[in-house]
């Protein structure tokens, strides 16, 4: 504990530590905007599958090929924003209090700031994996400088996360002592 710790705060310590500690709850409508997101996503997701299964006997394999990464896609964003959602407000806002709960994420028991981010990381990697997947699909329809540049941001996105889990792992962390 620091010494300074055990000093009682005057009023306007008190009135700063207070609203400091409570404008975390600002964050608030933003997870409720990422779960209309999410919602958006879902309503996408039925209308490809509808595209999907009205096409059954008149697309060619190469198009329900596409449909189907791009519902996998959408199922890839989906579960980042469930991440960044239950995540972020457990690490940064409240405690979501689900100990016990069956329905609980194995994740979710040791979430932080930084196991987050590695999460993302991961997690967008596996985005543009499917988008890449794609691209190389339908390449015979885009220019050489499209798939280029498409490879490249895809390495720039492994490169990032590999960064960011090596300079997690540099990282002290509490659990590990």
């Amino acid at each position: 504990m620091r010494p300074e710790s055990n000093r009682p705060l005057d009023s306007r310590g008190r009135f700063l530590s207070t609203l400091l500690f409570g404008s975390r709850w600002l964050q608030v409508p933003l997870y409720l905007g990422l779960i209309a997101a999410q919602l958006v996503y879902v309503i996408h997701f039925m209308v490809e599958l509808e595209h999907l299964i009205v096409g059954t006997f008149t697309l060619s394999e190469e198009a329900i090929m596409l449909i189907v990464l791009g519902l996998i896609d959408v199922v890839m964003i989906s579960n980042l924003l469930i991440m960044v959602i239950v995540g972020g407000y457990e690490t940064f806002v409240s405690r979501l209090n689900l100990k016990g709960h069956p329905d609980e994420p194995e994740w979710l028991s040791h979430v932080n700031a930084n196991v987050l981010k590695v999460k993302l990381a991961t997690a967008i990697i596996g985005i543009s994996s499917i988008h890449l997947l794609k691209t190389f699909i339908n390449a015979h329809n885009l220019t050489d400088k499209v798939l280029m540049w498409q490879t490249i941001i895809h390495m720039a996105f492994i490169f990032s996360a590999v960064s960011i889990a090596y300079i997690d792992k540099l990282m002290p962390h509490p659990s590990r002592h």
